[in-house]
This record gives structure tokens, C-alpha cells and sequence, in this order.
């Protein structure tokens, strides 16, 4: 699969030697879901299901994901 270029040089390269079909396209490789590995199908988008986009929601919720911080926590929040 190939993408227009917006010049960032997050997306691979053709192999040395090798040209692409344009000059402004460049090839993206399959993203694997973060949670099992699997392929990513674009209906869940990261993830490759349903099932896997519930396991990510549920460690949100349950506050396994953090961003670290300096700051005390607000009284009012707690």
C-alpha cells in the first residue's frame, strides 16, 4: 500500500536500487495491534477488534495507563 508524502520520514523507504511508482507516494507496512499483535483491521483502528479495543478501554478506566507528573493531586478532584 502506498501513501502521498507529506514529508515526514515516519513511512519506509523503497529498497536501494529499487524506484517507486511515483516520486510523491511511499510504502506503509501493516501496523500490528498493540494489545495481542495481530493485524489492525480499520474497523477498530488501532486495535484488530472489538475485543482488544474494550481491553485498552478497560485499563483507562481502571488507571493502568499514567502520565507521570510532578503536580499534587487537586483536593477537590479526590
Amino acid at each position: 500500500m502506498t501513501v502521498p508524502s507529506g514529508g515526514d520520514d515516519d513511512f519506509p523507504k523503497d529498497p536501494p536500487g529499487e524506484k517507486s511508482a511515483s516520486p510523491d507516494l511511499v510504502r506503509v507496512t501493516a501496523r500490528a495491534c498493540p494489545i495481542c499483535g495481530h493485524p489492525v483491521e480499520a474497523r477498530y483502528r488501532p486495535f484488530c477488534s472489538k475485543r482488544c479495543a474494550d481491553i485498552d478501554l478497560g485499563r483507562w478506566v481502571l488507571g493502568t495507563y499514567r502520565i507521570e507528573t510532578n503536580e499534587a493531586p487537586d483536593p477537590d478532584e479526590m
